[in-house]
């Protein structure tokens, strides 16, 4: 196993790609150096793509990509069907197919699903599927590309049992680009680093990438096993804020917020996507001027439906919302735009502009114009740098840092987070961690729905779990205290 470290935009998933045969006949960009995967080299040294016929394909050269989001590898309605299907494209017997099929699944810790529907399947599960689906022919190498992005605890630790079964076993080279050292370093026998430019920091096993060059990571904000990092403890950039009525810099009650005593008020919320199937079953919450709020849960807790019921973007089946004691629902466009940001789990989805510029500048006054210009620099994209980049051809960290600046621009009364911290190094981390702290100093509010234990403990104090559609738990938190 290979782990590829680094920050955000260090070309991490390019190389995934590259060794995935994806690069770099699927995509444009110019090509140098060697690189070969078996015995085929993946393109001429002058650059130019290699040709074959029939075309080298990346099952035909012995590799597989498994990507952040498993709903986007996921393509047939059966469980079963979805990991036939490659195997029917390279032409494999139906006598060969079926029992392969059943040893994939089994193989991932998915025996007897293969009836199962594959959009039914919790976020984890359909990870370990499309793991499946890749490992069913055979490859030699398998690439995964932030496998866990998107995953809650418990799904993480199932693919990475996946992954340590897979080498225990020698079924495949692997090569894992991941953000969660607890997991991914102690696997790893190799540990690849790279820097801000995409340059090599580091090669070697882990203990010995650690003992000479640990510091060049640290510095480079690439996150490092507790075991040489420490837990999270106190981050340098916290500030103190009352809970309840915030504060801003100069000590007096924020001016911003004159109207409501709570920001979101649900009350008695139910939902459900059809009849009979319950997402959120009779919620209350409320969430005050100056507080951040975790919400946490499973893969299909219900924590993103919360999140747009909050913002009016769906209708209860019955309850009542109230965000600035008014009802989201029934808000023009352009007065929710000042109450509320969301910043949604696929950055992607919520991009307008053509350019990073356009992005950042849309819809705002100049003088939210010139802080929205000063979050980009402090959330390292620099518009001397990205202001004419696509958003879309943006590492996957730089287009989640990307959302949260659109987000944070308007200083809104709420600023709902989904999976905010994906992708990101820990100077992103970081860099987040303190532009929450300047929003809440003025009086808003921030309600985030994360797997990540480290945001929870860095950045909120509050901590609101959801299972099965229920809260079932409420608690404070104190930010600033380290994990036992």
């Amino acid at each position: 196993m290979l782990l590829v470290v680094g920050p955000s935009g260090s070309g991490k998933s390019t190389l995934a790609r590259a060794v995935a045969a994806l690069l770099p006949g699927q995509f444009p960009g110019e090509w140098q150096g060697s690189l070969r995967l078996d015995d085929v080299e993946l393109a001429r040294e002058d650059g130019a793509e290699l040709e074959a016929d029939p075309p080298i394909t990346t099952a035909g050269l012995g590799a597989g990509i498994v990507l952040q989001d498993p709903a986007s590898q996921l393509v047939m309605e059966r469980a079963g069907d979805d990991v036939a299907f490659g195997l029917e494209n390279l032409a494999w017997p139906r006598g060969t197919m079926r029992p392969r099929v059943a040893e994939a699944l089994a193989g991932v810790g998915l025996v007897g699903f293969e009836e199962r529907r594959s959009t039914r399947l919790s976020g984890g599960e359909q990870q370990r599927l499309a793991i499946a689906g890749v490992l069913a022919p055979g490859p030699g190498v398998l690439v995964l590309d932030e496998p866990t992005a998107q995953l809650d605890p418990s799904g993480a630790a199932a693919v990475f049992r996946v992954l340590g079964s897979i080498r225990e076993r020698r079924a495949a080279t692997v090569v894992l680009v991941e953000h969660r050292a607890s997991l991914a370093w102690p696997l790893a026998d190799l540990v690849l680093a790279l820097d801000d430019d995409g340059r090599p920091i580091d090669v070697g096993p882990p203990t010995d990438v650690l003992a000479r060059s640990g510091k060049k990571l640290e510095r480079a904000g690439i996150w490092l096993p507790d075991v040489v990092a420490g837990p999270p403890g106190e981050n340098p950039t916290r500030t103190k804020a009352t809970k309840g009525a915030a504060a801003t810099s100069d000590g007096s009650a924020s001016k911003r917020v004159l109207g409501p005593t709570t920001v979101l008020d649900v009350t008695e919320l139910r939902f459900g996507f059809a009849p009979g199937a319950s997402v959120l079953r009779s919620v209350d919450l409320a969430i005050s001027p100056g507080e951040r709020v975790a919400l946490v849960g499973p893969n299909g807790s219900g924590k993103t439906t919360l999140l747009r019921l909050g913002l009016g973007l769906l209708k209860p089946a019955a309850g009542a919302v109230r965000l600035g004691g008014r009802d989201p629902r029934r808000l023009p466009p352009v007065q929710l735009a000042r109450l509320a940001g969301y910043v949604v789990q696929d950055p992607e989805l919520g991009f307008l502009g053509e350019s990073v510029q356009e992005e950042v500048e849309m819809g705002l006054e100049p003088e939210q114009v010139r802080y929205a210009h000063d979050l980009a620099q402090r959330l390292r994209l620099p518009l001397e740098e990205f202001a004419e980049r696509s958003p879309y051809r943006l590492s996957g960290g730089e287009q989640r840092r990307l959302s949260l600046v659109t987000g944070l621009a308007r200083r809104p009364l709420l600023l709902a987070l989904d999976e905010p911290t994906f992708g990101q190094d820990r100077r992103g981390h970081e860099a987040l961690v303190a532009a929450l702290d300047e929003l809440v100093g003025e009086g808003s509010a921030v309600l985030a729905a994360t797997h990540d234990e480290r945001f929870v403990r860095d950045a909120t104090d509050r901590r609101v779990e959801l299972a099965d559609g229920w809260i079932a738990a409420d608690e404070p938190l104190d930010p600033r205290k380290a994990a036992s």
